[in-house]
């Protein structure tokens, strides 16, 4: 029998391996009162985590965008919460250009301004001024002075709103910016505001009052010191918008902003209230000049003296409808009587002056803003609710928006699958289902599907049947769908759809994202809820009301929304109504009610009574915005409340452990402006909680004590919702400017809990989470060139562990994976990480399969001190591979690789080896729950694969001996100390046995198609066939392994002959 040689090198293609070098050291924990926060400060054991996007790459909100006219393919975006991005291929690709790049605490992006005279320097504005219920504040305009790469903070942190910058076009330094400031309160940060050195200082230029911002501002192209300025008196409540006043107005300036008049007084303009205004100047001719007019005989108006004088030339509402969420106007640069309109309905266009519009139908509605090329005004750029889209045939076709995962999701539910899915509302899309992990390697845009319903809605996968989810859509919408068939079903409580109405005219106020959930402890019992708690045990058919009106029912409140000009009521503000519904995973008749006035409410008899337990040290009007019951005591429960719409941007989190009586701040550790939007708890650990706030996810090791950063490269960006999977150990995060992502490896941050630190000098590994053999998981490696694609989780078991601070590669250090029964599976021998420059392509790419398999092994197994990670691929060590041969590509036939076989389900042991002391983690391997192999089938087919390994090992062994051989023979002839008539003989004999074992010729990725694959090859294709499934092989494998390793055995029968007849020789 042959002897399997436990061959310790890495496969090239499934291990990574990454180090840390440094590790902060454990703190000492604070003394003090407990519940005022016990600092743990456990030590960066997590900082190798990553967490993956996984998408849906659905583009969303932008509301600003730049391009460069002497770079026709250059373009800039800015996602409302997604940062900055950019694209050199017409919107085919984004890159983004502020992840980790852009100081301050917020990606919102308002405006995007190039400097015309250089554009390697762009200015950011942030927080957008769209002030719809869900708009994000930023921290003021931010600078870069290389195109992108690098950006530094220029000024105007407080004003929390951008809404326009424009730059002088001779100097890059001289620059203005418009912002309506605080839009929850009356504050003196709005206005216009002008920088002459770069943004370092700024000087307010134009100031109205405390109630009115600065919503647009526009440059003459051909003279910088005539500005135009729209000024908006509005502001936002949870419940109501004020669109208009006094304050509003157009103003101009012809001295760089030293002196203002308004020109809303000028003759021609709308002289009722005035709400927001859009203007622009004509490029071609500065005398044109249009504004877009919210009043009630508002409209477009065109000035033909530079705002001297109006006149109305279009009162169409389809230009100018919901008008607090639009109104901009765009004018050609080359052409005075071509403007451009965006609208909820399309990208209108006028030919004739603003006389008739025309649609352009982008790929997405609810537009935006338009950026024109001047150089060529069929060159556009526009931003609307899915994304941004490029046009280079003035607007006939755009490029696509599904490329950006910028998507603004609000909550997220999972599903009992395996992988489990994933199911979330995104912002004016719509909700969608995908999985956690998908076999092609990758998670594509094909992945999701849609699901019930509307673009703000909870999400409810039924229990046990994913494929019926509950979801709502505006007003009363309430809808049950089955993604088999298709068919939606009306399940609400009273259908009567009221689109338009303020809230005090309904039945049931359904709030824009009110809950829909199921029972924990009650699979069956569908609850819902408005003002009321609603449970059904049918499905929807029928509903019984379990509680009474849980809000504070303030009439003040549930006025229409809007005015003083037009009323705008979608739905966004129904109000008062129960924002947070949860009952208890282990009692279905305890349930927490948590108002979006602020209110909190808990059942223990399942709805028949109802205790009022709001936190004392809750600020009045919070609206609740999460409450996670305890997964180990009833009685106990935490919440999250935010009053960001009060312009009160601090957390708020409690606990409470005796059915809200008392409720205990835990908010130690987080900054003062991180309002909180959730909080969970790890089922599998009561102790580790999660945070998701304003702009990053939070963890607290102690029960909620401390709370410490759990961002690690997760982009800046509200974190509305958290979900934890504890089968496959995973956290996943709503968010709502980038998308939906996924932090594997749970198993790690459960065990901080316990040991919270390390030792500097301690070598020491962790327990791995669960690794399972199934199709589902693995990385693919084109999912780097697909632009619409989530990320999967990586195949096999992902080990953390820790070398000591001291370490300088004198001491061996191995990491071993052990079996039930002992056996060492693969052994990984470590070593220092050495700092080398990357190879250049034109080397690397040339590299032989052994050349690359060695480079790749030396990076693989490079360790540092502090942290590292690695990533075993659940195989036996590899086979062999013969020398000077390469293997062709699959092409979509089977692999040709010695790759080691996979092992078997079970528990197995890592092993950390350290000079000799040694750390030990045992973890399990399980199979994919969806797959059924008869008993026994698995071990069956390690078996079969562990003797064509061998069998590839001992025939790849024996062909090295005999090509060496030969090379010798051959170097011995050609130095003249072997006569070629000697060795011929040998020669003759080992060239045609090795070429009856492996064809040597195939020296490129498809040279099988020149030259027939040999013995070596079959091997290896056969071990492919059976990694296919796992499953028992079929007796027609078992044939063809016998027939094969006959032929192995009679060739290393020749080749041995050979090689003694060649040493005689020598």
């Amino acid at each position: 029998m042959r002897r399997l040689v436990m061959d310790s090198r890495v496969s090239r293609t499934t291990l990574a391996f990454a180090g840390l070098c440094t590790l902060v050291l454990c703190l000492v924990l604070a003394a003090g009162n407990a519940r005022a926060g016990t600092e743990s400060a456990p030590t960066p054991l997590n900082a190798l985590m990553k967490w993956r996007s996984v998408g849906p790459y659905i583009g969303g909100r932008v509301v600003a965008v730049a391009g460069v006219p002497g770079e026709r393919d250059l373009f800039y975006m800015g996602g409302v919460d997604g940062g900055v991005w950019r694209s050199t291929d017409y919107g085919v690709k984004w890159v983004n250009l502020t992840d980790g790049t852009l100081p301050g605490s917020s990606n919102s992006i308002g405006a995007i301004a190039v400097a015309p005279s250089d554009p390697k320097v762009i200015y950011v504005g942030t927080g957008e001024s769209d002030i719809r219920g869900d708009m994000i504040t930023g921290d003021g305009v931010f600078r870069s002075d290389d195109a992108g790469k690098s950006w530094h903070a220029a000024g105007l942190a407080d004003t929390h709103t951008i809404s326009g910058i424009v730059v002088d076009p001779k100097n890059p330094d001289v620059v203005y910016a418009s912002s309506m400031g605080h839009v929850f309160k009356p504050n003196g940060e709005r206005g216009v505001f002008k920088s002459v050195d770069g943004g370092k200082t700024w000087s307010k230029i134009l100031y109205v009052d405390a109630k009115t911002g600065a919503i647009d501002l526009v440059m003459d192209p051909n003279n910088p010191d005539v500005l135009y300025a729209a000024m908006w008196q509005a502001y936002r409540r949870p419940w109501t918008l004020q669109d208009g006043g006094p304050g509003s107005g157009l103003y101009k300036s012809s001295d760089g902003g030293a002196h203002w008049s308004e020109i809303s007084r000028h003759s021609g303009f709308p002289q009722s209230v005035l709400g927001r205004v859009g203007v622009s100047v004509a490029a071609s001719d500065p005398r044109v000049v249009y504004a877009i007019v919210q009043a009630k005989d508002g409209g477009v108006f065109r000035s033909n003296d530079a705002g001297a004088t109006w006149a109305r030339v279009n009162s169409n509402w389809s230009l100018r409808q919901r008008a607090f969420y639009y109104m901009s106007i765009f004018v050609d640069p080359t052409d005075a009587n071509t403007v451009y309109v965006p609208e909820v309905d399309a990208l209108w266009v006028s030919h004739d002056g603003g006389k008739t519009f025309a649609k352009l139908h982008t790929p997405h509605g609810d537009n935006h803003i338009i950026w024109i090329n001047p150089h060529d005004p069929k060159l556009l750029l526009e931003g609307n609710d899915g994304g941004a889209t490029v046009s280079t045939d003035g607007g006939l076709t755009w490029s696509g928006d599904h490329n950006q995962p910028t998507g603004q999701f609000y909550h997220v539910a999972l599903d009992d699958q395996f992988p489990f899915h994933i199911y979330g509302a995104q912002q004016d899309e719509g909700s969608f289902e995908g999985p956690s992990a998908a076999s092609a390697g990758m998670i594509p845009l094909g992945a999701w599907h849609s699901v019930a319903y509307g673009e703000a809605t909870f999400v409810a996968p039924q229990p046990g049947n994913p494929n019926i989810t509950y979801g709502s859509g505006y007003f009363s919408i309430q809808l049950r769908y089955d993604m088999a068939t298709g068919q939606f079903r009306e399940v609400s409580p009273w259908p009567e759809y009221q689109e338009g109405a303020a809230s005090n005219q309904l039945k049931y106020r359904f709030g824009w994202t009110h809950p829909i959930l199921f029972s924990a402890a009650k699979p069956g019992e569908l609850l819902l809820a408005s003002q009321y708690v609603l449970k059904s045990t049918d499905g929807g058919e029928m509903w019984t009301r379990i509680s009474p009106d849980l809000t504070r029912n303030d009439p003040a409140t549930e006025r229409p929304s809007g005015g003083p000009v037009d009323l705008d009521q979608s739905g966004a503000e129904i109000f008062p109504d129960i924002s947070a519904l949860a009952p208890s995973p282990l009692d279905g008749n305890v349930i927490w009610a948590g108002s979006a006035d602020g209110l909190v409410h808990v059942t223990a008899d399942g709805g028949k009574s109802w205790k009022l337990v709001t936190p004392k040290g809750l600020p009045g009007w919070a609206q609740i915005s999460s409450i996670e019951p305890s997964h180990v005591a009833k009685g106990s429960a935490y919440l999250t409340a935010s009053r960001y719409m009060w312009d009160d941007f601090h957390p708020y989190v409690f606990e409470t452990t005796d059915y809200g009586a008392h409720w205990t701040p835990i908010t130690t550790g987080l900054p003062a402006d991180q309002y909180a939007f959730v909080v969970r708890q790890d089922p599998n650990d009561a102790r580790l909680l999660f945070l998701g706030t304003k702009n990053s996810v939070y963890a607290s090791y102690d029960g909620g004590l401390f709370w410490h950063p759990l961002a690690l490269n997760l982009p800046k960006v509200q974190v509305r919702d958290l979900a934890v999977n504890v089968r496959q150990g995973d956290l996943v995060a709503a968010t709502h400017g980038r998308s939906f992502w996924i932090l594997d490896n749970l198993a790690l941050l459960e065990q901080m809990t316990r040991q919270p630190t390390v030792a500097a000098d301690a070598a020491q590994v962790f327990a791995p989470e669960t690794a399972w053999l199934t199709h589902a998981y693995g990385a693919s490696p084109y999912a780097k060139f697909v632009t619409d694609a989530g990320a999967n989780p990586p195949f096999g078991a992902t080990v953390f562990f820790h070398i000591p601070a001291d370490y300088d590669g004198k001491a061996p250090v191995t990491l071993s994976f052990v079996d039930a029964q002992g056996q060492v599976v693969r052994r990984f021998d470590l070593h220092l990480k050495a700092t080398a420059p990357k190879p250049a392509a034109t080397v690397s790419d040339n590299w032989t399969p052994i050349q690359a398999k060695e480079a790749a092994d030396a990076k693989l197994t490079a360790i540092a001190p502090g942290m590292n990670r690695l990533q075993w691929n659940l195989r036996w060590p590899d086979a062999t591979e013969v020398t000077g041969f390469q293997a062709p590509i699959a092409a979509g036939g089977l692999d040709d690789t010695v790759e080691g076989p996979v092992v078997v389900p079970g528990r197995y042991t890592a092993v950390l080896d350290f000079g000799g002391k040694k750390s030990e983690q045992a973890f399990t391997v399980a199979l994919d729950p969806r797959l059924h192999p008869a008993p026994g089938a698995l071990a069956a087919r390690l078996a079969l694969g562990l003797k064509i390994h061998v069998a590839l090992d001992t025939l790849d062994r024996t062909l090295n001996q005999a090509i060496a051989l030969r090379d010798q023979l051959d170097g011995a002839v050609a130095a003249g100390t072997l006569a070629k008539a000697r060795a011929q003989p040998a020669l003759n004999a080992l060239d045609a046995d090795i070429a009856d074992l492996v064809a040597l010729q195939i020296q490129s990725s498809e040279g099988s198609l020149l030259h027939e694959t040999k013995l070596r090859s079959h091997l290896a294709y056969l071990a492919a066939d059976i990694d296919l499934s796992y499953d028992r092989p079929t007796q027609a494998e078992y044939a063809v392994f016998d027939h094969l390793d006959r032929q192995a055995q009679a060739g290393e029968r020749k080749l041995h002959a050979d090689i003694a007849q060649g040493q005689r020789v020598l």
